[in-house]
């Protein structure tokens, strides 16, 4: 899973932000309390992965944008 590419898509109209490892559908993070939940889940740690790091691919903004 390490190696597999995180995107987190465009926030949506109604808030919230797709989130997706290789094929899989991870969930819905609503801020990055969510996101964090949902890497920790995929086998992540949290506390030491780097959001703007080459592991992830942010659509339409980066982490600070909800």
């Amino acid at each position: 899973m390490a190696r597999t590419q995180i995107v987190i898509y465009p926030p949506s109209e109604g808030g919230g932000r797709r989130v997706r490892a290789g094929e899989e559908i991870l969930g819905i993070a609503y801020g990055l309390a969510d996101l964090l939940e949902f890497l920790r889940r995929a086998g992540l740690d949290p506390d030491v992965v780097d959001l703007e790091g080459p592991l992830f691919e942010w659509r339409g903004g980066g982490p600070d944008v909800w």
